[in-house]
């Protein structure tokens, strides 16, 4: 009863006297993190604190105790004396650019045991305008979501031209910025740099495949580069699949300010009398023990809140692409299912090439938009090969691509109106597609019922692929009117979303694939929909290794598909052991990338024994506790990683050589088992004649093992090891 009405009391905003004159503070929990605002009636509201949990005395000390240090309103708008960016920019009915942001009211309540939501609503000083700023607070997980609505009252329209989702002031010696960047088949590069005074910005225009060249998530450290284990961290993502910009002000009081949330770009939103809007929800989160932590608290709730079926294990799938592309008929496929079934794999899933009627789908030029099966390569159709695949053991998954078109269809024929475009200008092509203009609620109907014919004429369907392989330019909508054309940014990634929502409605056990060229919707916008994403269509088990590695960051490794493909590869033409390429993607959702009727008996023989070795570490990977243990962007040479789960019964460690060693050897430390515990160690797949580790087969304490470590007999490139840590009574 004490532990009960203690937490309702945590859950609850703080609303202290401080210094008189109705001064609140408004206090915002987790289990170790705290928001601390100030807040007076027709006063601005003040961003005071974000770190460690405090208690409500020492929050309620602040005001005092840090005297005429410099503070930040949480959330300013344009006007006044505000001369860095802002987070909320209009123009008002009557001309107006200044906004000024009062406090008005606070209001918290309990939505569960884990969960609490508190509105504070600001006011205009003078206009009948009102902003909410929403926070959502997920108190086992360490993680805080914020979204904001401004609310137009105002006499005519008001043009919105910047609206942040989140923005937060940080005041520390020195900030360290960590950001994902990169491109099409090599997504989620790591890159720390340190801030200085000005503005540095991360963001994407693109409107779909956005998170290619630059990822919404990223990581502060201050008064150091950040450290796996300990120093302070501070996190944040944007849960959208659109147009995003994350900016980084350092300023003369050398406070940093942090603004997160939709591009403004081109994307001017009109609020007509009494409309409202809501930006996409910010995800952040706080740590004082270093980035990992940080990575365990996001993978936490993500698989509890943003993340399909987060509860369950992934399969191991076998696709056909990279070993068939657009040519194959039944038969082959019969033959590819008979494989998969051999080397142990769950589900088979059919890419590219199966679909078009006038113009059948052989190459990238034609067919897109026109989803019939092709019934010269499938006669039977899709549930014979769903049907074939069942009596072999495996489920079904098929690939689609929805959103876009091919000029050589039938589809664009028909509805040229559908198509993005600008005007009468010229429409032009990428990979030989266009886009659909999901701002269009007809195009929204379109493409659900894609998915839903799809489903219900071959109900042997259990996972679908979705890809996107291409981004926006000549931006223009037929739908959207001539003076509401800014808003097509906005509007084609809240029609998708439509589209989602109704296809979870209906199919809510489907498994789905968040796939845009590789890598291109990697976000916690698209999370919610799909069971995972295909980190990147580079399969070279090199470049996943940094690939992958810095995806952990912030996604769950059980949405993280890692497929071992063919040597040579196709996209690097390297040609790689098939041990390490297989260590790589059991790393990761293991699956396979290949057409398996080619290999060798004793590559089969390979597969078969890493795919069975993976089903037994599953559990570990997909739903344990990440540990990054030695990064491969510290060019030692050497990757190495372990999971350990939720009991600490089990543990994975991964170890991968990325380079040639003449006298140095590998020692790793393991991170986050009992040190009271005894650990017997077994290494898997393990390759005939070879050991990795030489304290394979012994019974260790968890203590030693922490503090001593393992040795690892991994001297030449591209050697790797896996071991499994099975906790012993003694």
């Amino acid at each position: 009863m004490k532990r009960a009405f203690a937490l309702l009391l945590l859950l609850l905003f703080v609303a202290t006297s401080s210094k008189g004159g109705g001064l609140q503070i408004v206090k915002i929990d987790t289990d170790h993190q705290s928001f601390v605002f100030s807040a007076a009636s027709g006063k601005p509201l003040m961003f005071r604190y974000w770190g460690a949990r405090l208690s409500e005395e020492d929050a309620g000390a602040i005001l005092s105790a840090c005297g005429r240090e410099k503070s930040w309103e949480l959330y300013p708008a344009y006007g006044g004396a505000l001369y860095t960016n802002p987070a909320l920019t209009l123009v008002h009915a009557d001309g107006q650019l200044t906004t000024e942001l009062v406090f008005s009211s606070c209001h918290s309540r309990q939505l569960d045991e884990n969960r609490t939501e508190t509105i504070i609503v600001l006011q205009d000083k003078v206009l009948p305008l009102t902003v909410e700023l929403r926070f959502t607070a997920f108190r086992q997980q360490d993680i805080v979501m914020q979204s904001v609505t401004v609310r137009n009252r105002e006499q005519g329209p008001v043009i919105v031209r910047q609206i942040a989702s989140a923005f937060f002031s940080l005041k520390a010696m020195s900030y360290y910025l960590t950001h994902f960047h990169g491109s099409s088949n090599a997504e989620m590069w790591l890159k720390e740099e340190l801030l200085t005074p000005g503005i540095k910005t991360i963001d994407s225009k693109k409107g779909v495949r956005t998170t290619h060249n630059e990822n919404s998530c990223f990581i502060v450290s201050v008064n150091g580069p950040a450290k796996e284990d300990d120093g302070e961290v501070y996190g944040g993502a944007l849960a959208w699949s659109g147009n995003f910009e994350s900016s980084f002000q350092l300023d003369d009081f050398n406070m940093l300010q942090i603004r997160c949330g939709l591009n403004p770009f081109c994307s001017e939103i009109r609020l007509l009398p009494g409309e409202s809007f809501t930006t996409p929800e910010a995800v952040v989160g706080y740590s004082d023990r270093g980035k990992g932590q940080l990575t365990r608290n996001f993978h936490r709730w993500a698989r509890r809140y943003a993340l399909a079926h987060g509860d369950r294990y992934r399969s191991v799938a076998l696709n056909n692409w990279e070993g068939t592309h657009w040519n194959f008929n039944e038969k082959d496929l019969r033959e590819i299912i008979d494989k998969a079934a051999e080397i142990g794999c769950e589900l088979f899933i059919l890419d590219d090439g199966w679909f078009g009627g006038k113009y059948p789908r052989n190459d990238a030029t034609a067919g897109l938009g026109d989803w019939q099966v092709n019934a010269a390569k499938l006669p039977g159709g899709l549930q014979s090969i769903a049907g074939y695949a069942a009596a072999k053991g495996l489920r079904f998954g098929i690939w689609i691509e929805p959103e876009m078109v091919n000029p050589h269809s039938e589809l664009a024929q028909e509805h040229s109106e559908w198509i993005v475009r600008s005007g009468e200008r010229e429409i032009p092509t990428l990979r030989h597609q266009w886009i659909l203009d999901l701002c269009n609620p007809d195009v929204q109907d379109f493409i659900f019922g894609v998915f839903d014919d799809l489903l219900s004429s071959a109900p042997g369907i259990s996972y679908v692929k979705w890809d996107a392989n291409r981004h926006v330019n000549n931006v223009g909508s037929t739908y959207l009117p001539a003076d509401e054309q800014s808003r097509f940014w906005v509007d084609y990634t809240r029609g998708l979303y439509n589209v989602y929502e109704r296809i979870r409605s209906k199919y809510p056990d489907i498994e789905i694939q968040a796939c845009a060229s590789g890598g291109g919707r990697v976000d916690f916008g698209s999370l919610p929909f799909h069971d995972e994403i295909w980190t990147s269509d580079n399969t070279n088990a090199i470049d996943r290794i940094f690939i992958q590695w810095g995806t952990n960051h912030f996604f769950p490794t059980m949405a993280m598909a890692a497929h071992v493909s063919a040597a040579p590869n196709r996209q690097t033409g390297m040609s790689l052991p098939l041990k390490f390429r297989c260590d790589v993607a059991m790393s990761g959702r293991m699956g396979i990338e290949l057409d398996p009727r080619k290999l060798a008996r004793e590559e089969i023989a390979c597969l078969q024994d890493a795919v069975a070795a993976y089903k037994t570490i599953r559990p570990v990977v997909q739903h344990g506790d990440l540990y990054r243990l030695v990064s491969p962007y510290d060019e030692s040479g050497w990757a190495a990683l372990n999971y350990v789960s939720e009991t600490k019964e089990r543990c994975v460690l991964f170890a991968f050589s990325t380079a040639l060693h003449t006298r140095t050897r590998l020692t790793l430390r393991l991170k986050g088992l009992d040190p009271a515990g005894y650990y017997k160690i077994t290494e898997q797949n393990r390759q005939k004649g070879k050991t990795g580790c030489h304290a394979e087969g012994q019974t260790l304490s968890g203590d030693y093992l922490m503090k001593c470590g393992v040795g690892f007999d991994l001297a030449k490139p591209f050697e790797s090891c896996v071991l499994l840590l099975e906790r012993q009574d003694r």
